[in-house]
């Protein structure tokens, strides 16, 4: 089998070196790919030959295995000393935890407040629970960050595989399916056997995995983090190879709307490339628009001048004997992360290694409470459904993760009051239907809003029953003036009919002509 280097003890680039290792007996068939290992051996090497040349000056090394310990515990390769120990303690003591994680992500940029504090909630995350009918529920928090280019979302997601404990960073333009869950390769140096390498959502197991440009891939590839997302594993077969791989990661995804840039006058949820099924596996989707505004703009360019000012004199101090220490350390405070980068990612591992909490009586009541109030405004027939079980779940997960970062035990009220405020500023970015002002979780879940289906019901019986009029097809106009007649607007009655006509619920039979498919 082929061994590699784990990626975070990768930085700046790095390329992971590969390893050769020969295992025989009771030691082969018990590893799969992503698995983590520790081999025991002895390095030897072999001297490469060919039957038409002989014996080759090359020599290939490769690891004779003894013994494979398997990693049972996260972040096992993190080494947290008893002082680091006892600093990490300490500072989940301080009353400001979230607001230091806070500041700790991505300095060098202005705002995103609400973004960065559930960002760091995705670092630690939930903990999955196994049931004892065999089925488990995931713990870990998936992002989508959506928005106007040029807001610094690749950036966030760049940084966040910096400070996770076990990172992985990909871009959805030149990625694809297999890069992301699982190729089929061929053992060169084996009996020329197929074998599977891991991919990105593998590598990720137990940390998180970024794709920036989501927007990019093809449907096709899209669909392949189906099953990563919700099962947390990746079924390959492959060239005759059969294996089911674990993608314990959290997803933390950006893109951008269709247009480059969003529409304020349009509903948000149809504006971003991406298939229901799989958005509405996103915990949380926040929605990134670049809007003018003179106070917000004048901080932000203070805050980017202030960054390059830094940049150049900590650049300019090896050269420059007018430059002291003092002036570079001043000018970086205002990039400086309120936690060591090295120490967060301790933080992290820590939190997620020994804390696992439970959830209080209050925090269940808050909970309930929240889901069944705005489940019962769903009860009126007219009404949409505001939200689903995908949504307390992901609630679930926040306060679970909520009281982690604070290494605490439990997850209390406050928590639970925390991770509503989230989720429901969240929603009312990107699930509210914009003609009733409601939360419908139809236009996560399915893409369309319950008025538009409303509508579009309306506009099927209107076509129907002007058919029977005119022996079995309806004129376009007599659709038309119809719709208006009932309250529908033209234009929309119209998209309705082109929207229909491109899904294959009704064609033309000639120009001018309607008639449904089912007739």
């Amino acid at each position: 089998m082929r061994v590699q280097e784990s990626p975070e003890g990768l930085r700046g680039g790095a390329q992971r070196q590969p390893l050769v290792v020969d295992l025989e007996d009771d030691l082969a068939g018990n590893i799969f790919s992503g698995d983590r290992i520790v081999v025991n051996g002895i390095l030897k090497s072999y001297q490469r030959s060919t039957p038409q040349a002989g014996k080759s000056t090359y020599f290939d090394l490769f690891h004779k295995g003894l013994s494979v310990e398997m990693e049972d515990q996260e972040f096992e390769e993190i080494e947290i000393a008893p002082e680091e120990e006892r600093l990490i303690l300490e500072m989940s003591r301080d009353p400001e935890i979230y607001e230091q994680v806070k500041k700790s992500i991505a300095p060098s940029i202005f705002g995103y407040d609400d973004v960065k504090e559930a960002l760091g909630l995705q670092l630690v995350s939930g903990f999955e629970k196994k049931l004892p009918d065999g089925a488990r529920i995931r713990g870990d928090i998936h992002i989508l960050l959506v928005g106007d280019p040029g807001i610094a979302k690749s950036q966030l997601l760049r940084y966040m595989t910096k400070i996770s404990p076990r990172g992985i960073y990909t871009s959805g333009k030149s990625t694809t399916s297999a890069g992301l869950t699982a190729t089929a390769v061929k053992d060169e140096l084996g009996d020329g056997r197929w074998t599977i390498e891991a991919g990105a959502l593998v590598l990720a197991d137990k940390g998180i995995a970024a794709v920036d440009e989501l927007d990019k891939m093809d449907n096709e590839d899209k669909s392949a983090l189906h099953e990563a997302m919700e099962q947390q594993t990746i079924s390959v077969a492959k060239a005759g190879v059969m294996a089911t791989l674990k993608s314990r990661c959290s997803l933390l995804a950006a893109a951008n709307p269709k247009l480059g840039r969003f529409d304020k006058y349009e509903p948000i949820a149809p504006q971003i490339n991406m298939t229901p099924a799989l958005m509405s596996r996103f915990d949380l989707i926040f929605v990134l628009t670049d809007d003018p505004d003179t106070k917000r703009d004048s901080q932000i360019a203070e805050h980017i001048l202030k960054s390059n000012f830094a940049g150049e004199l900590a650049t300019q101090i090896a050269w420059n004997p007018q430059i002291s220490q003092e002036d570079v350390d001043n000018a970086m405070t205002v990039i400086q992360p309120a936690i060591d980068p090295e120490l967060l990612r301790k933080y992290v591992a820590y939190a997620r290694k020994s804390i696992f909490p439970t959830l209080t009586n209050e925090a269940k009541e808050h909970f309930m409470k929240y889901y069944v109030g705005l489940r019962t405004q769903g009860q009126d027939s007219n009404k949409p459904v505001p939200v689903t079980a995908r949504q307390l779940e992901a609630l679930i997960r926040l306060g679970e993760a909520s009281a982690r970062l604070r290494l605490s035990d439990n997850v209390t009220l406050a928590d639970a009051k925390r991770v509503v405020k989230i989720l429901e500023a969240c929603l009312r970015k990107v699930g509210v239907d914009p003609e009733t002002g409601f939360l419908d979780a139809d236009i996560i879940a399915s893409g369309t809003s319950k008025s538009t289906r409303d509508r579009t019901k309306s506009v099927i019986d209107i076509i129907r029953d002007v058919s029977r009029e005119q022996q079995g097809q309806a004129p376009r106009d007599a659709v038309l003036d119809r719709a208006e007649e009932l309250g529908i607007d033209r234009a929309k009655a119209e998209e309705i009919i082109d929207r229909m006509r491109r899904d294959g619920g009704i064609f033309e039979p000639r120009p001018g002509m309607l008639k449904l498919l089912e007739s």
